[in-house]
């Protein structure tokens, strides 16, 4: 019988080389139609994202002269982004300062010839730290320059959030602090990110929820479990820290809201890129409204005041109800303290290095 040769072998390899095409070119489409993909945008690493919507931005509340600068309450849309899903953490500051040698304004003394009105002690470089102070009732102080819980410490920066003699060694889950608005604006940029407005801000802290007074609902403490990091006893005497924690917490200590999103209540207050106005609300656009042209300045500085959110680990129900989503407060971009952080936002991919 005659026999036919065969190429066998030859064959098998090229079955196997075909085989190793087919998947690598289904990989590389995949992965392109996951970067493309506009129905369900694909979540990142320290980001979430936020989809966008119409919303009831402020609040009722604002009918109390105390809360007067959430009003009126009026329907806003914002456009969908990308947010972090915790405060910037010591961790995360350390390495844009590793990267560049950013030296923060805490850490620098001011000059005596662009402040010389300035106490001498006030020209050192540091932050206002506050300072449990007893007998003293919180309704009956003036402005924010005479509040007495507040002590200008030098050499307190976000290395050394309560003055020269502490460290973060055992805190870099936590939130960084102790900076100002240029601060984490050069944070920011160095990251490809931004800070949100205003409304991005109220719009993801309210979590895909409607017109609900916390970021969780209705109820401060449902089931009688507290939700965030805020002052629970006489301020600013002493907090009794039935929420876990009487200063500042890590970063993930309370559940996210519904997109996500860790601490958009209490532990720290979060910076925003608007300038601050506390009755901006009557003039706001309703199509991605950005702040005033130039910001709040109740105090004469010259430095004019940037949006805060959230509320802090300082704030209470009775003299600083700002826990809220719709609750918010100016800082002026001078100002660094130990009860301010701040998140980033983004609208397109971040570089992989950051």
């Amino acid at each position: 019988m005659k026999v036919i040769p065969t190429d066998q072998p030859q064959r098998a390899r090229f079955y196997i080389k075909a085989a190793g095409v087919f998947f690598v070119c289904l990989t590389v489409g995949l992965y392109l139609w996951s970067q493309n993909s506009g129905s369900r945008p694909r979540a990142r690493a320290a980001m979430v994202w936020i989809p966008g919507g119409t919303f009831n931005m402020g609040s009722t509340v604002a009918a109390d002269d105390k809360h007067r600068e959430e009003g009126p309450a009026h329907m806003v849309t914002v456009k969908g982004f990308w947010m972090d899903e915790t405060e910037v953490t010591n961790a995360q500051f350390k390495k844009f300062v590793d990267a560049t040698g950013y030296v923060t304004e805490a850490e620098k003394d001011l000059s005596a010839k662009d402040f010389p009105n300035a106490p001498a002690e006030f020209l050192k470089g540091g932050s206002l730290i506050f300072k449990h102070t007893k007998g003293v009732d919180p309704y009956q102080c003036g402005t924010s320059g005479d509040l007495p819980w507040w002590k200008f410490t030098p050499g307190a920066t976000w290395q050394h959030p309560e003055g020269p003699e502490s460290n973060i060694i055992d805190r870099m889950d936590h939130p960084v602090i102790c900076l100002t608005w240029k601060d984490v604006h050069t944070y920011a940029e160095w990251a490809g990110k931004r800070l949100p407005s205003e409304a991005e801000w109220e719009f993801a802290a309210r979590g895909g929820l409607k017109d609900k007074a916390y970021v969780w609902g209705d109820e401060e403490n449902p089931n009688g479990k507290y939700m965030s990091n805020y002052w629970q006893g006489n301020f600013p005497d002493v907090d009794k820290g039935k929420d876990g924690f009487t200063q500042v917490a890590p970063v993930k200590s309370f559940p996210a809201n519904g997109y996500g999103l860790y601490d958009m209540s209490g532990n720290v207050w979060e910076m925003c890129e608007d300038w601050y106005h506390p009755d901006f609300y009557k003039v706001s656009g309703n199509d991605n409204p950005r702040g005033p042209a130039l910001g709040y300045d109740p105090e004469k500085t010259g430095y004019g005041e940037h949006v805060i959110r959230g509320g802090s680990w300082l704030c209470d129900e009775g003299y600083c109800f700002r826990y809220r989503p719709s609750a918010r407060q100016g800082l002026d971009a001078l100002t660094s303290t130990n009860h301010v952080g701040f998140r980033c936002v983004a609208d397109g991919p971040i570089p992989a290095k950051k």
